[in-house]
């Protein structure tokens, strides 16, 4: 595929960042908000960009990588995908794809990156 044939979705990077300000704004031991799949794969999601480094971490309030740990969280998606195929709505799956596209690719930067 060409470069010019990619189509990269980065809305989900957007509901991330939405997921991450409820979790920051939402009151002790309460949840940002009533559970969906959506949520948790964002939630997922979050700590894979975490461990890739992109957004830091919220107990140390640094940017750290541990490739080998988004790598698990990645794959858990993945499964996730395969699991639950034929049992989400048009908008879970293309968002669930769109997510599992975006850290893939992140993944494989980071490791070319990591790599003399």
């Amino acid at each position: 595929m060409e470069e010019k044939d990619k189509h990269i979705d980065e809305s989900w990077k957007e509901s991330v960042e939405k997921e991450k300000q409820n979790l920051n704004s939402a009151p002790q031991g309460s949840p940002a908000e009533k559970p969906d799949f959506n949520f948790f794969i964002t939630t997922l999601a979050i700590q894979a960009a975490i461990c890739l480094g992109q957004l830091d971490n919220p107990v140390t309030n640094k940017k750290e990588e541990n490739l080998p740990q988004a790598k698990f969280i990645i794959d858990t998606i993945d499964l996730l995908k395969e699991k639950t195929k034929g049992n989400l709505t048009k908008e879970e799956n293309t968002m669930l794809e769109n997510i599992l596209y975006e850290l893939k690719l992140q993944f494989v930067e980071k490791n070319k990156e990591a790599k003399p």
